[in-house]
């Protein structure tokens, strides 16, 4: 049986308002509402499995909710009403006077939960994968480099904005509810994989630089702890990975409600910021000899475009959570939402430039993974960074195990009730399986380009403009359809490439670079990318 999808917009009294809370609707009120947006749906609707749904317009009322009623999107149809329902049923509504103002959504953090949770934009960007960019830099060459980091600027600036939008049509208020609507089962089989990918992906990465950081603060705060019993451990890096991820990271990723964990996101910003100004004053000061080669400083184009997209492409990929952030709003409306946007935008571009040229123009073709392995292990100002950095994944892993299990939990079991059994179970095979991955490798740009290849892309580039080619009225090759298909043909390709040659790069065989982690001079640089 085919399905056609019609709409077309309405205007703001075919909106539904909250002044009050819905409870305060009167029965007589509701049924009048709903018959009326029932009657209107004929010549303003849009049908969809023989439900009806008004369209929103781009410049809705800031008082608009992205929420809808259970089980159903944003207007009922009367007829299917039963009568016993007193009421309409709402969840993820939002009255007018809650929420953050634009500027708090932008500037500040709050609980991170499963839905409906306040979330910073600026820091859903800045956020771990920013390490990697001025290894993206050396993939693509410095000229390309910035061209690339200012395009995807802009393509995830309008794909977030469109993602939201899509949300609008379907009356969805998050993304997995996005793809199963307009697409069924197999729409909530593709966004499970690749939120799944990019949860697990970002745990690698970050039991990663756990290896990456701590072990060096720890070898300059104790002379000769090679020799000293028990405390040896800590100065190597798999075991240091190990002991952390296992006595630390792995028991905080037991609790079922990781709200109060999230309050330490402000670590983060911190550090991000500690890195970024101690690669700016620490660069020049580098010994000439594991500095890269300056007349690869200014080059245009690396042959390593593609994986460089990956990496740039993890690092900025923020619409999981994008509806959150939408719901942080006090007005929440799509042209609030567009200012969050441009402004978060705005000051991850300058941050990520920022970091991906100062550490690039130093080390070029010898730039890490992670730029802070680029520097000797007795930097002080470096070892702040790492410090500040490493302690933050202690709460990080944790956050992408809840995101990987909440997943699974949702595709696997969605009417179950909790089970400790299987939380346990699940926790512990994601925590040891990420630590594995983390101990068979320590090259950082690998374990970014893979999840950024495979998911990020994906998240970012591909599945808000088929979304909208799906939702939206019309033929899907008009010509205002254009740049979706742009950016969704864009997407396919990035993911497909990239995935190939991040792939073909696991399986080559690495040369392993010194490594004083596990001993070696403290004068050298201290990268251990494979």
């Amino acid at each position: 049986m085919s399905t056609d999808v019609h709409h077309g917009d309405v205007d703001d009294s075919k909106t539904l308002l909250f002044s009050d809370s819905p409870n305060d609707l009167t029965k007589q009120q509701t049924e009048d509402y709903i018959t009326t947006s029932a009657d209107n749906a004929n010549n303003n609707g849009w049908l969809y499995n023989n439900a009806e749904y008004a369209q929103l317009d781009v410049d809705d009322s800031e008082t608009t909710p992205l929420g809808n009623f259970t089980n159903q999107s944003l207007i009922h149809n009367a007829d299917n009403m039963d009568d016993d329902d007193d009421y309409p049923k709402f969840f993820d509504y939002r009255l007018p006077t809650e929420g953050g103002s634009i500027f708090a959504s932008f500037v500040s953090k709050a609980e991170q939960k499963k839905r409906g949770i306040q979330l910073n934009m600026a820091n859903s960007i800045i956020g771990a994968g920013i390490i990697g960019l001025p290894f993206a830099f050396k993939e693509a060459g410095f000229w390309m480099g910035i061209i690339l980091l200012m395009t995807l600027t802009v393509v995830v600036d309008w794909t977030v904005r469109l993602l939201m939008y899509d949300g609008k049509l379907a009356g969805r208020s998050t993304y997995q509810d996005l793809l199963e609507f307009s697409f069924g089962r197999s729409g909530l089989i593709a966004i499970s994989v690749f939120q799944f990918a990019f949860g697990f992906g970002g745990m690698c990465a970050y039991c990663v630089i756990l290896g990456d950081t701590i072990p060096h603060v720890i070898r300059s705060l104790v002379e000769n702890i090679d020799q000293i019993p028990i405390l040896w451990i800590f100065a190597n890096r798999r075991l240091c990975i190990t002991f952390f991820t296992v006595f630390v990271s792995y028991p905080l990723s037991l609790y079922r409600d990781i709200s109060k964990l999230a309050k330490t996101s402000g670590l983060a910003l911190i550090a991000i910021f500690v890195i970024i100004v101690s690669v700016i004053i620490e660069g020049p000061k580098t010994p000439v000899d594991i500095r890269g080669s300056p007349e690869q400083r200014f080059n245009f184009a690396n042959n390593e475009m593609f994986q460089a997209i990956a990496v740039i492409s993890f690092a900025f990929v923020c619409h999981h959570n994008s509806f959150l952030i939408f719901g942080s709003l006090k007005q929440p409306s799509l042209n609030r939402f567009a200012t969050v946007t441009h402004l978060s935008m705005v000051i991850a571009f300058i941050t990520c430039m920022a970091l991906a040229v100062s550490g690039y123009v130093v080390f070029t073709d010898k730039t890490a993974g992670n730029i802070l392995n680029n520097f000797p292990s007795d930097n002080t100002l470096i070892n702040i960074a790492r410090l500040a950095f490493g302690l933050n994944m202690f709460t990080t892993i944790p956050l992408e195990a809840f995101v990987c299990r909440e997943v699974l939990e949702t595709f696997f079991w969605p009417t179950e009730p909790f089970k400790r059994i299987r939380h346990v179970g699940i926790t512990t095979v994601l925590v040891l399986t990420a630590l594995t991955v983390s101990l068979l490798t320590c090259n950082l740009g690998i374990v970014l380009e893979l999840t950024g290849a495979f998911s990020a892309t994906a998240l970012a580039y591909v599945l808000p403009p088929l979304c909208y080619l799906k939702l939206a009225r019309g033929s899907v090759f008009q010509r205002s359809k254009i740049p979706h298909w742009a950016a969704l043909t864009l997407g396919l390709s990035i993911m497909v490439i990239s995935t190939f040659y991040s792939l073909q790069k696991v399986f080559q065989a690495h040369d392993t670079i010194n490594d004083p982690v596990n001993g070696g001079d403290d004068t050298v640089a201290a990268t251990c990318d494979l």
